[in-house]
């Protein structure tokens, strides 16, 4: 039988190994931990950082214009201040601003101000200007997971279509995707629209990546064709499914220090499950958007947007309650069986849900008018009964977007403190006939109508007919 002493000293030398020995052991592994296991675990996150830096600017007031400011509200009459880079102050009247006398005044009266037009769904760089199939650098479709693929690796600074989107869109910023030929389809990465010659010098400072997935007609279409997974909606779900769980085991085995090489598959989705990556999803059909919020709950994700979703009106309640933005077209619709079901009154419902709507171009025509495309998606909803005020049809074009892509803390709409990107308009922007007179990004002055020295021209234009042609 054992005494109740030898008892007491057998604990006590066992707490002994736990809390001192033990822990020494736990060090000592450490010590040990081969530099494979340190470079799949401590590795470098953004290798590719934004070297972008603003343009010289001067400190600006603009005077007696129309202000949507891109949170919902109008000001009449209002004033602008920007010093710094960084907006200032927006108010009804100069009398409590400190303006100083070498400040550029400009007489806004009869115009309109608004925060820059941020596009979420570009394919701007990727797939430039001309459409040539050398240029076609956007669908990595070698196989239906492709995660490591980067958007940024494809973007060419010299495609016309960067100019061309400010001076006739009042586009400052833009999230340039990969394709939705895969059901994950790369990194997208988020860019200040200016004149650059590396993509790294457009890359939007602090902007989060994001993971472009896609459900639904398309990559069931891409692979099913060659004879190998997914062919369908449900195969679609399963692939999807296990890359996920493969992701979940990586990324516990790289916290308990037992991995031994890197994959850049896996980083991208560790990134996602980490929420340091967003997700930016391609899909149409109501069902599979539902679908796809049951599968991010499965796997502890969030769909930061629904791409397209031309039936989101569907299900416009669960959006507003997963905080998921839907990207949409004003009246694309019927282009294949899963777009049959959209409607034009799609923003205006979803407005009415109080779900966040976003309207995007995924078009390098389109880009360049998207404030004419929420115009008539305003009318559509009037029509139905639903009264959308201009200044929140803006947000839809700015602070909407901005949040849908992660950057609505420094941009997107005209708050003090924020990024001094902003166009003035010659007319209401949600007019036909209204177009861009002068476009700044960080406070410089990167477009005047009336100055063709301050009209972007690419490296690829240069001696060509149209050479800065902003019709």
């Amino acid at each position: 039988m054992t005494s109740p002493r030898f008892a007491l000293l057998t604990a006590a030398a066992m707490a002994l190994v736990l809390t001192g020995t033990g822990a020494g052991a736990a060090k000592e592994d450490k010590k040990k931990e081969s530099p494979a296991v340190k470079a799949a675990r401590d590795f470098n996150k953004d290798p590719y950082p934004s070297t972008y830096k603003p343009y010289p600017g001067r400190v600006t007031v603009i005077t007696g214009a129309t202000v949507f400011d891109g949170t919902g509200k109008r000001i009449d009459k209002g004033v602008v201040l920007v010093r710094d880079g960084k907006v200032t102050a927006v108010a009804g009247s100069l009398a409590d601003l400190d303006v100083p006398a070498d400040a550029v005044r400009i007489d806004g009266t009869g115009k309109y101000v608004t925060p820059g037009i941020i596009d979420a769904h570009s394919h701007l760089g990727n797939y430039p200007s001309p459409g040539v199939e050398a240029h076609s650098d956007g669908n990595e479709m070698t196989d239906p997971t492709t995660p490591n693929v980067w958007a940024e690796h494809s973007v060419w600074p010299q495609d016309p279509g960067f100019s061309r989107a400010m001076a006739n869109g009042g586009v400052t910023a833009l999230m340039v995707l990969p394709g939705s030929g895969n059901l994950m389809g790369g990194r997208g990465v988020v860019l200040k629209n200016v004149p650059s010659r590396t993509v790294q010098g457009m890359k939007f400072p602090a902007a989060p990546y994001s993971l472009k997935m896609a459900c639904g007609e398309n990559p069931k279409r891409v692979y099913g064709s060659k004879g190998r997974a997914p062919s369908t909606r449900m195969g679609n779900f399963a692939v999807n499914r296990e890359t996920w769980i493969k992701a979940s085991e990586y990324r516990a085995k790289r916290a308990a220090g037992k991995l031994e090489t890197r994959d850049l598959e896996m980083e991208t989705l560790a990134g996602v499950l980490d929420g340091e990556i967003l997700i930016q999803n391609h899909c149409y059909r109501a069902d599979e958007m539902a679908l796809v919020l049951d599968m991010a709950r499965e796997f502890g994700y969030k769909v930061a947007t629904f791409h397209h979703a031309v039936e989101s009106y569907k299900i416009g309640d669960l959006l507003k309650e997963a905080d998921t933005c839907s990207a949409i077209w004003a009246d694309w619709w019927g282009f294949k069986m899963e777009s049959y079901d959209g409607i034009p009154e799609n923003a205006g419902l979803l407005y009415k849900a109080g779900a966040c709507v976003v309207i995007h171009s995924d078009d390098a025509g389109g880009i360049q008018r998207l404030p004419q495309e929420a115009a008539k998606a305003q009318g559509d909803a009037r029509r139905i009964g639903i009264d959308v005020p201009d200044a929140e049809v803006i947000r839809w074009l700015t602070l909407n977007p901005a949040k849908a892509i992660g950057v609505d803390k420094l941009t997107g709409s005209l708050e003090a403190g924020k990024a001094a990107d902003l166009v003035l308009w010659n007319g209401n922007p949600l007019s036909v006939y209204s177009r861009p007179e002068k476009v700044w990004i960080d406070g410089a002055l990167l477009f005047d109508s009336s100055d063709r020295k301050r009209r972007a021209v690419s490296d690829f234009e240069l001696g060509q007919p149209g050479e800065g042609d902003v019709k």
